[in-house]
């Protein structure tokens, strides 16, 4: 044991002394020059080291020196420290590890994850410039102690604020979806990017554009919504923010990931049932369009499979959809584990060797997997040297991560030029001020019977705060965003925002769950002594009360990633405590947190306010005071429809016509009364407290194929407060030779207004947004009738305004 000892200090000592005699090489050859760094350490200025050469000339010159070992490092992720990486810092058993060469990047390096499931504390995460020193300190090894010295892509998820210790928190994605605000959006991905960037990360893995149809699945709470449109229009938004800050936008997930066969996560995430023209028109239109009209630098390949095939090991989706078609000209990274589903779900390959030949073909760049990344770079090195996968694929994978890196200006500039910085960039007022902004417009109102809200405290100073999620705050922080925030619970924020102005009552009232959830919804089970004691003292505590306030809804532990739910009420004994309440006498509001829509049928029969506030940030309970006490409108519409049953499940928009119409009363085919019809709530809806008037609309009687359309609508605000509106445009083809939706989104504008006060909306009809994909698979405008249609919600339309096409013949 001693002498074992003994030659391990030996070989760490060893270890230590050659890293440190390479690291001396490297400074006194002095890599870094004026205007150019010598990565590969020879001496002179290589093409690939000089910035004034065309980024394809350097990626050529780089490849031409680069080993196998040196390219197969390129395509694989290090996740960074504990998930993977067991370091903090660079240390001599580097120089062993297979890193030694090179890495495409490494992920959630030293940010401090806050998750049930993978937290990794670091004591380099804050202060901010603690992390940006530490990180270039890492890539500083990267570039001094490996042969060709190629810098790190540092990644970083941020799908609601930067995935970072104490980084400016958004609100989750489906309450970013609910505030149609594409500007705001934009200034969000700024902000991400800027973080971001002072940070020491290069690459963040945002927005996910999947569409969320299927209001079961998980991870909804993660999407902008259901519609195709709104999720493209603002996925742009977010894209072009982050990208202009100097990082580059990941999209997730590709492709037709968000609908697994019955809404199933977890373990299954597999099987959608997607024609392929609902597959081009629904789940990858988002793509399409961001990728042509923002250019994202990077797309995350999803590990389902489409039609029999898994999508990481798809040519077709992978090359001749994303790069041939869309346009993509960055790098495809694996969602953890994509690779490995081949073999060990999918079954498509008979060894986790055949499953990397595939992925490397089909235009894999980079695999991602809570592994080493040994795992993936020993096989694929076999499979080139034994000819299964040519130098020339291995060059052109390659290549493509190579270009990101150019395109970051990382062989130019590879460090953080300013650490300390970061101290005053990350989370500074402006950020926190685009977060409270946005959790504001996030705001959705459902229902305000008898203008109950805003709430009056001249009237109403006596208010009990009940529910489950009164006081919760773990949702708020998720796997995907940033951590160690203050939260500020409804409960808190109601009596921060009411003072000595009135008392605020508190009372628990229930649990998120019963025992035995999410069982008992469908075999009931009665309260137990402590539940029923529970809803008795909230009920008792009503009585001290001029109103009551009831906080339900999910925490952070039924909805999310692998939570996806077979039912969709309210969980636990919530509905009892809401009818509790509701049975006092005295006027109720519910306000709701939640990640997905919510079957409340009975809740919004009988209770007469009900707010929804999806999954706030931590500005959430003065958020939602605000809004209760009318200090903020609420202008928020919903992304998703709420159906009233998940029996209607698939119900959505768009949808073809009459795929979701009521049942016959009368007719040869039969007819009858035995099913629930129509959403809770739809597609576009939300109240305000203050009243919108459309008036004016006007569009063009004929105009030219293949030439925009303008329309335009006067909005007054007819009510007495100030407040927003969502302008919301949809387009009906009248008549096609192939059946389309009955309607689509095609334009959409927030517009604040004060009492009285009127604006004119413009809208540009592109000739993509009147195309259909005809018989033979081919985007083309068919001439002919399309109405306009200008709304508060898909369903509530209030103008309506018909053009003709002409054909393309008639432009002779």
């Amino acid at each position: 044991m001693k002498r074992s000892y003994q030659l391990l200090r030996i070989y760490l000592a060893s270890s230590a002394l050659v890293a440190l005699t390479i690291s001396t090489q490297a400074q006194e050859k002095n890599i870094y020059h004026k205007g150019w760094i010598d990565f590969n350490k020879n001496g002179k200025k290589d093409v690939f080291e000089d910035p004034t050469q065309p980024i394809e000339k350097r990626i050529t010159d780089l490849l031409s020196q680069m080993t196998v070992d040196e390219k197969t490092c390129q395509m694989a992720t290090l996740y960074g420290y504990k998930r993977v990486l067991k370091e903090e810092m660079p240390a001599p058993s580097w120089k062993n590890e297979v890193w030694k060469d090179g890495i495409a990047n490494i992920d959630e390096e030293l940010n401090s994850l806050a998750s049930h499931t993978d937290a990794a504390n670091s004591q380099y995460s804050y202060p901010y410039s603690k992390h940006a020193g530490a990180i270039n300190t890492i890539q500083k090894w990267f570039i001094e102690e490996t042969r060709m010295g190629i810098p790190v892509d540092f990644t970083n998820e941020g799908i609601h604020g930067l995935n970072h210790d104490r980084a400016t928190s958004l609100p989750a994605p489906i309450s970013i979806g609910a505030t149609w605000d594409k500007n705001l959006v934009r200034t969000a991905g700024q902000v991400v990017g800027r973080e971001a960037k002072a940070l020491g990360y290069t690459n963040v893995y945002a927005p996910i554009l999947d569409p969320a149809r299927d209001q079961r699945w998980g991870r909804v709470v993660e999407c902008y919504g259901e519609n195709p449109y709104l999720i493209a229009e603002l996925g742009k938004q977010m894209v072009l923010g982050i990208q202009e800050e100097g990082v580059a936008s990941t999209l997730k997930h590709f492709a037709v990931y968000s609908v697994p066969k019955g809404g199933r996560d977890g373990n299954a995430r597999t099987d959608p049932h997607v024609a392929p023209r609902e597959m081009e028109q629904i789940y990858l239109y988002p793509f399409r369009r961001v990728i042509q009209e923002a250019h994202p630098m990077g797309v995350m390949s999803s590990y389902n499979d489409w039609n029999g095939v898994p999508i990481t090991g798809s040519y077709y989706f992978l090359t001749e959809l994303l790069r041939q078609k869309f346009g993509f000209n960055g790098y495809v990274v694996s969602d953890s584990e994509a690779v490995e589903y081949l073999f060990s779900k999918h079954h498509v390959a008979d060894t986790y060797k055949e499953a990397v030949r595939q992925t490397v073909e089909a235009g894999l760049n980079v695999r991602t997997n809570f592994t080493m990344p040994q795992t993936f770079i020993m096989p694929l090195r076999e499979l080139v040297n034994e000819g299964k996968v040519s130098m020339k694929t291995l060059d052109s994978r390659v290549a493509d991560v190579l270009r990101v890196k150019f395109r970051l200006g990382l062989f130019d500039e590879p460090y953080v030029k300013d650490p300390k910085a970061a101290d005053k960039i990350v989370q500074n007022k402006e950020a926190l001020e685009m977060g409270l902004k946005m959790n504001r417009e996030s705001m959705v109102l459902l229902k305000n019977e008898g203008n109950l809200l805003p709430l009056d405290l001249k009237k109403t100073p006596r208010i009990l705060v009940t529910g489950p999620l009164a006081t919760n705050v773990g949702y708020a922080t998720s796997r995907y965003g940033p951590s160690h925030n203050k939260v500020i619970s409804v409960l808190e924020g109601i009596q921060n925002y009411v003072g000595n102005k009135g008392v605020v009552i508190g009372a628990k009232g229930c649990d998120v769950v019963d025992a035995t959830w999410p069982e008992s919804e469908i075999i009931e089970t009665p309260l137990t002594k402590e539940e029923d004691n529970e809803i008795n003292n909230a009920v008792n505590r009503a009585k001290e009360a001029d109103v009551i306030v009831v906080v339900v809804g999910e925490d952070e532990k039924r909805v999310g990633e692998s939570l996806s739910r077979t039912g969709l009420g309210l969980p636990g004994r919530q509905l009892k405590l809401v009818q509790a309440m509701q049975a006092t006498g005295k006027p109720v509001v519910m306000v709701m947190i939640n990640g997905q829509p919510l079957t409340i049928n009975w809740e919004n029969r009988y209770v007469p306010a009900i707010l929804e506030a999806w999954f706030p940030g931590p500005e959430s309970g003065r958020v939602i005071a605000e809004t209760l006490f009318g200090d903020n409108n609420p202008g928020g519409k919903l992304s998703i429809t709420f159906p009233k049953t998940t029996g209607q499940i698939e119900f959505n928009f768009p949808f073809k016509p009459a795929s979701q119409a009521n049942q016959p009363t009368s007719g040869p085919n039969g007819y009858g009364k035995t099913s629930v019809n129509g959403a809770l709530y739809p597609f576009g809806y939300g109240l305000s407290y203050t009243t919108f008037e459309y008036s004016n609309l006007t569009a063009p009687a004929r105009v030219a194929n293949q030439q925009d359309v303008i329309v335009t609508v006067d909005v007054t605000n007819t009510g007495k407060v100030k407040g927003d509106d969502v302008v919301e445009l949809y387009l009906k083809d009248k008549v096609s030779s192939v059946t389309t939706y009955d309607s689509d989104l095609r334009g959409f504008e927030r517009v604040t207004l004060n009492p009285g006060e009127k604006k004119t909306v413009s809208f540009t009809i592109h000739p993509d947004d009147m195309a259909l994909l005809d018989k033979n698979m081919n985007w083309t405008v068919e001439p002919g009738a399309f109405e306009v249609r200008i709304g508060q919600s898909s369903e509530d339309i209030k103008l309506k305004k018909e053009f003709i096409v002409d054909g393309l013949e008639d432009r002779k």
